[in-house]
């Protein structure tokens, strides 16, 4: 134990028992990125970006809509545009605009794009097992379940994370 560790302690209080839980919910989720931030600088991708990936993967042979695809995003991109360039650019995704609807534009994986993900999944499946391989199944289980009770009220109707 540290010598700052009993202060920490001692001043440790929470206001409710919500604040306690949210404040552990933050700090795990720092804890458990840092893994991901780790390999997902080793691929030149921000965990978005991965995200973003796997659905157009899920979605092919079918392109999804720009605004679809950032609705089905674990966490919000406020500048979708600018993540589907870098994308773009690494030739992972290609974008059209269909002739009957040019405001529409839609997006789909490349080769390129799914022979990342193909390298990334015995990294990523590493990266999990240290994430979260010490809780058992059913602790898995417990904890999607509460995990996914806590947002339920908060997810806008139709989502897919329902």
């Amino acid at each position: 134990m540290t010598a700052s560790a009993p202060l920490l302690s001692k001043v440790a209080r929470f206001d409710s028992p919500e604040q306690e839980v949210f404040l552990n919910l933050w700090r795990t989720y720092d804890r458990l990125r840092a893994f991901e931030d780790e390999l997902f600088k080793r691929f030149d991708l921000t965990p978005q970006q991965y995200n973003a990936l796997r659905l157009l993967r899920a979605a092919r042979p079918e392109p999804i809509p720009t605004l679809v695809l950032a609705e089905r995003l674990v966490s919000r991109a406020p500048d979708i545009t600018r993540m589907l360039d870098k994308l773009e650019q690494s030739e992972w995704v290609a974008r059209l605009r269909p002739p009957e609807n040019r405001r529409q534009v839609l997006v789909s994986i490349t080769a390129a794009g799914i022979a990342l993900l193909d390298e990334m999944a015995a990294p990523i499946q590493t990266c999990h097992a240290k994430q979260l391989g010490h809780l058992s199944k059913a602790d898995l289980n417990q904890l999607a379940t509460l995990l996914k009770k806590a947002r339920q009220p908060h997810e806008p109707e139709g989502s897919c994370w329902l």
